[in-house]
């Protein structure tokens, strides 16, 4: 039975002599030349009898390379003899109807001759094509949206009574259809509609029209969420998007200035955990931007000492805020979670930071995606025959991570997408830097990572950039001071073995560990101490102390036991050569599984025992350059020596758990710090090489923290300071479970 087929190709392909090749799925192809042209392209008319058939488009002048270089495109009928169908040259996808012609005009050349509003980011990464809500100086709204495959979009929100074709009632006067445009690659993939009467506050989406053919039927058109959304509207079902006029906020923190690497002490928290159930905060500020901007105003981490924020992902996530609701299955790059306020309320969290000496580090969950409410899921396919394969999420998607849809970071458009999302947390948010989660090789793509940091850094030179890296990679090093920091594996994998007295995961507490961990890994991967972050504790970890009632050791899950392990712990993490982070809680030793936002918090914050004693060690550690070496090797700029150490002699820790160095940061012999710390159960006794004679003076040992006067009260006639009149002195005890710091003060 024959089949009438009317064929449309775009004029595009600018082929000499258009030809279409006719191919049965089991048959040889036949050569159709066009029967005429319209506005559309070349029309041919087919008499088939196969279905499905097989159309492939290519140049009779070059009749050679049609079979090699161009694509099969099937057509299949349904109940139909007839059948009228349109193909564009640069997608596989057979249409329903005609689709929207291409604008002469090209979307860069449009985004450059539109006034915004001065301040807000438009997207450039790729080309600067104007994705999104883009408010306008002159009044209305830019809309744009990146779809390569669509028929038809439409844009549709509370200015046109929410109307689009397909919805009940549809009136068409109200229509708003968005004309396609070359963007990305030079090839007509950008859709752009100037709203006038559209402002800041309305709710919007867009309305891909696919009339496509796909297996035995066609793609259903979509009501979709901006990829490129700021914020979310309050209905949580309906999960609009909304324009946003970023440039309304007075900012007034025009004399802040990110911090070098060197000088991070990060605390990590989650906005919603970090004040939940806390009587300190206001109960409607509990769980929101307000509730972190109020500890700030207070004054917490003043008196803590840190001097970054690292917040855990605040990008929107569809599922609703409770005790193990981390915000690791991102919805939308670019909008941010709106349970906790809005985007204004944010941008007035890091200006208070800001004011208060605080960087703002976000955390990016750039290597998967939420399962539950995803507005890229099947976007944007990339052949018809995705549509009915349910593990296949089109172009922004390859695989499966062990999280949920691995993002297909390896592809130039999804790199797009997530280096805009960046840089417009940069502008729009005035953010330091970013935490990448889980950016190891066989997860997300390095190559674009470096991309990343070289684009954001144009934005932002200063711009910080932290990877989640476990096992660590070198190649993320960069040129060593410029490259990530990384979360350091072998660091808290080793503390925690140390700690537990025994195994952790794949370490044990060999002594043989120690040296590594604390000179920042630079001999496995690190080229630079700004390539390590140390920590005991995360989100992702066991607190110390509930990581010590797993042990099975009695002499571990004692109250006294765990206060003093956490002590060690905290303080070797401000101790070891890199970037020390605590997370939240931490600073009182709480006790808390890993994965858990909630934690109690003191009456009396500032008067319990341990916060005084870890705000003394952050203080020190900020405010001694011996506290922060830094550099490619310190070891070989003759600022720092080894003095205890488990491949050193028996008189200086020799198959022991203890070590110690000596720093010597300048010249000035005001500077020079003697660290000590003791991982054993029981005290080890070494002979201490102080280095030079004179009185050093004891500022930190496990019970207590003090300073030389202005900070503190520590003196040279302190009873506990050290006389010494020989570089040497013998008989040093080191109790057990830790640690000490000495300054050098006086001469003897």
């Amino acid at each position: 039975m024959n089949r009438q087929l009317t064929v449309h190709y775009d004029k595009c392909a600018s082929f000499a002599q258009p030809v279409v090749l006719v191919r049965p799925v089991n048959g040889e192809p036949q050569t159709v030349h066009p029967s005429g042209q319209d506005e559309f392209g070349s029309v041919f008319e087919l008499e088939v009898a196969d279905n499905p058939v097989l159309l492939k488009f290519g140049d009779a002048a070059d009749a050679e390379n049609i079979e090699s270089d161009s694509l099969w495109r099937q057509v299949k009928f349904a109940r139909n003899r007839s059948l009228e169908v349109w193909c564009r040259n640069w997608h596989p996808f057979v249409l329903t109807s005609q689709p929207q012609l291409v604008e002469e005009t090209g979307a860069g050349e449009i985004a450059g001759n539109t006034h915004f509003t001065w301040g807000q980011y438009i997207s450039d990464t790729g080309g600067r094509f104007a994705l999104g809500a883009n408010p306008l100086r002159d009044g209305g709204v830019l809309f744009g949206f990146f779809h390569p495959h669509a028929a038809r979009v439409y844009v549709t929100g509370t200015f046109n009574d929410w109307q689009h074709p397909g919805v009940e009632g549809a009136d068409a006067s109200k229509f708003i259809e968005m004309t396609l445009h070359r963007g990305y690659f030079d090839v007509p993939n950008v859709w752009l509609a100037r709203v006038d009467h559209a402002q800041p506050g309305d709710e919007y989406k867009f309305y891909v029209v696919y009339d496509a053919l796909a297996g035995g039927g066609k793609l259903e058109n979509l009501l979709v969420t901006d990829p490129y959304a700021r914020v979310f509207g309050p209905d949580y079902e309906q999960n609009n998007a909304v324009v946003i006029d970023s440039t309304q906020y007075y900012w007034d923190d025009t004399n802040y200035q990110t911090p070098a690497v060197h000088e991070l002490i990060v605390y990590e928290l989650h906005v919603h955990g970090f004040t939940h159930g806390h009587a300190d905060v206001p109960p409607d500020h509990q769980g929101t931007y307000q509730g972190v901007i109020d500890r700030i105003q207070a004054g917490f981490f003043d008196k803590l000492g840190v001097t970054a924020l690292y917040l855990m992902p605040l990008a929107e996530a569809p599922t609703p805020q409770g005790e193990t609701s981390l915000g690791y299955n991102t919805s939308v790059f670019t909008a941010v979670e709106r349970d906790y306020g809005s985007p204004d309320d944010l941008r007035h969290l890091v200006n208070e930071a800001h004011k208060a000496g605080l960087a703002v580090i976000v955390d990016q969950v750039f290597n998967h995606s939420a399962n539950e409410f995803n507005p890229l899921w099947k976007l944007i396919l990339d052949h018809p025959d995705e549509w009915e394969r349910g593990d296949e999420g089109g172009l922004y998607f390859s695989g499966a991570s062990p999280w949920g849809n691995r993002t297909a970071t390896e592809r130039v458009e999804t790199q797009n997408m997530m280096i805009d999302a960046c840089k417009l947390m940069l502008v729009e948010y005035d953010v330091d830097g970013f935490r990448f989660d889980y950016t190891h090789s066989s997860t997300m793509n390095h190559g674009f990572l470096n991309r990343l940091a070289d684009e954001v850094r144009v934005v932002k030179p200063s711009t910080i950039l932290i990877a989640e890296n476990m096992p660590n990679e070198s190649d993320l090093n960069r040129q060593g001071f410029d490259g990530f920091a990384q979360w350091h594996d072998r660091f808290h994998d080793g503390i925690k073995a140390l700690l537990r007295e025994g195994r952790f995961e794949a370490l044990d507490d060999r002594p043989e560990v120690l040296g590594e961990m604390f000179y920042f890994s630079k001999g496995s991967f690190a080229a630079h101490t700004n390539n390590v972050i140390n920590y005991c504790e995360s989100h992702d970890e066991h607190s110390v102390p509930y990581e010590l009632g797993t042990t099975d050791n009695p002499n571990l899950e004692t109250p006294a036991a765990k206060e003093r392990k956490a002590r060690l712990g905290l303080g070797a993490s401000m101790l070891a050569l890199g970037q020390p982070m605590i997370y939240m809680g931490q600073e009182f030793c709480v006790e808390r599984e890993r994965n858990h936002v909630f934690y109690p918090r003191p009456d009396q914050p500032e008067q319990n025992p341990f916060f005084q004693w870890a705000s003394g060690m952050i203080h020190l550690r900020r405010r001694y350059p011996g506290l922060k070496l830094h550099g490619y090797d310190p070891i070989a700029d003759g600022q720092f020596e080894w003095i205890v150490g488990p491949w050193l002699d028996e008189r200086h820790g020799g198959g022991k758990r203890a070590i110690g160095w000596r720093s010597t940061p300048t010249d000035d012999e005001f500077d020079r710090l003697v660290v000590l710390l003791n991982f054993e159960n029981y005290p080890v006794e070494i002979d201490l090489e102080l280095g030079d004679p004179g009185i050093w003076v004891r500022l930190a040992t496990i019970d207590v923290v003090t300073d030389v006067p202005p900070y503190g009260n520590a003196s040279a006639d302190d009873d506990d300071a050290l006389d010494v009149t020989e570089p040497r002195m013998n008989g040093f005890v080191l109790p057990d479970s830790s640690l000490f710091i000495y300054k050098w003060q006086a001469l003897a």
